[in-house]
């Protein structure tokens, strides 16, 4: 009798779960009309920029290749800064305590520094070679 009970018990929770979560799903919708028209105004924006760049550079490729690198400058400034932070905590908070933690400081600190040189210096040596290498 027990087995039977507790059978029964676990479908009608089972059964109230699935109802319950669809009629949830079903109320909810995924993207409000605000989100969803700040979604495609960021799309257009990007698009159009996108194509600023194809048309400066006078292809498609290289117009992409712009693109990125501008990206990518743009976004390493404050991932390097963050990780320099992080390589400066390790070298003079902890790497009093444990000095593998401080040579993992300095470690980090220099690396960081050489991505965020190569990150600002690639897109400009790309446009200096597309506007002067190519012809």
């Amino acid at each position: 009798m027990k087995k039977v009970l507790l059978i029964i018990s676990i479908i009608v929770v089972i059964m109230g779960i699935f109802f319950n979560v669809s009629k949830s799903y079903a109320v909810e919708k995924a993207i409000d009309e605000e989100t969803e028209s700040k979604i495609v105004e960021i799309k257009e924006t990007a698009t159009n920029s996108l194509k600023d760049y194809q048309e400066k550079y006078g292809s498609n490729v290289y117009g992409l290749v712009a693109y990125i690198l501008n990206l990518v400058r743009i976004y390493s400034i404050p991932l390097c800064f963050l990780g320099i932070a992080i390589g400066a905590i390790h070298q003079y908070v902890i790497g009093i305590r444990k000095l593998d933690t401080l040579e993992k400081g300095m470690a980090l600190i220099v690396t960081f520094v050489t991505i965020l040189i190569i990150c600002q210096i690639l897109p400009l040596a790309f446009a200096v070679f597309v506007k002067f290498g190519r012809g």
